[in-house]
């Protein structure tokens, strides 16, 4: 039995329908299950048991085990908005939740995959993991770390696999739901379709119009990261997950044009409110997931695109 907390969500729910493709029956999803925007990136998936992220995390925080006992947990629940300003339900949701997971997996050595974030390097432009290059800048970024630095503190004492995911600007079929937070792949793809046209930032950190640069990685690659570490349970860390090569916004723009045949980019003012807490630049340094044996290949933005909305229009939301 497999358990995938935030299931439904994005990267999760394409963690359980790749599961599902090869032949896992006994998955539990754990996330807002009363939320229909979140359960309809399930359709026609077949899993055991949807459970709610609060209950589910009940008999832990009673100090009381499972009923059930996971083959591993794929922890991929969390707040992703950038822009939260709540830092007591980010620090509950992010930090503290993950915490009471992590600890149970370490005392019946479950092995533990769980969702980090390349927002933990901030606007530092060495993205390797390691601590002088970490700096976050917001709430969410900072839940994340410190997360991070627990998981540090005890991996060498772990007698399970603990590996933690530092997913950079990942896109792709499930984030509809995600309103604000959803890629720019996501946006551009909806603006052209209502507008005719994409609107991209003007230029900031030394940037020209739409040439901020991201690493951006397509959520198929991702998830086949991760069960390439389910499968190795001998490799533990943290790594990140990137194409290890960014690329710029207008190419983002030009692939979601191409795709359509038709259309043009727009440049908007950069919003005051992003001003210090935005990343203009990624590029994640995959030296150690190559070095733990990872040989997959990361697709590009021009392919990446091309697939997100060739599944789009099979259906997939």
């Amino acid at each position: 039995m497999i358990v995938v907390t935030g299931g439904a969500g994005f990267i999760g729910s394409n963690f359980v329908r790749a599961l599902a493709a090869r032949g896992e029956r006994d998955l539990i999803v754990v996330d807002e299950i009363d939320d229909p925007a979140k359960m309809s990136n399930l359709a026609g998936i077949e899993v055991a048991e949807l459970v709610d992220k609060d209950k589910f995390i009940e008999p832990l925080r009673a100090s009381k085990p499972f009923a059930f006992r996971p083959k591993a947990i794929i922890h991929q629940g969390a707040c992703s908005d950038t822009m939260e300003l709540d830092e007591s339900y980010m620090m509950e949701t992010n930090t503290a939740y993950s915490k009471t997971l992590f600890e149970y997996c370490l005392t019946e050595k479950i092995p533990f995959l769980y969702a980090s974030s390349a927002s933990v390097y901030g606007d530092g432009r060495v993205f390797l993991e390691s601590p002088e290059f970490e700096k976050p800048l917001n709430i969410y970024a900072r839940s994340k770390h410190l997360f991070d630095q627990h998981v540090r503190r005890r991996l060498s004492a772990a007698g399970s696999q603990v590996v933690g995911f530092r997913y950079f600007n990942v896109y792709g079929p499930g984030e509809a739901h995600k309103g604000r937070m959803a890629s720019v792949a996501h946006h551009l793809n909806r603006q052209l379709k209502t507008d005719g046209k994409v609107r991209l930032f003007e230029g900031s950190d030394g940037f020209g119009d739409g040439e901020q640069r991201r690493d951006f990685v397509y959520v198929d690659d991702v998830v086949r990261v991760g069960l390439w570490f389910l499968d190795h349970p001998d490799e533990s860390g943290i790594f990140n997950v990137g194409t290890g090569r960014s690329q710029t916004f207008n190419q983002v723009a030009n692939a979601v044009i191409a795709w359509y045949g038709r259309g043009e980019i727009e440049y908007i003012p950069f919003p005051a409110a992003l001003k210090g807490r935005y990343q203009s630049f990624t590029e994640a340094d995959i030296g150690a997931l190559r070095q733990c044996g990872y040989r997959g290949k990361f697709s590009s933005v021009e392919d990446g695109v091309r697939a997100y909305l060739d599944a789009l229009e099979t259906g997939r939301s």
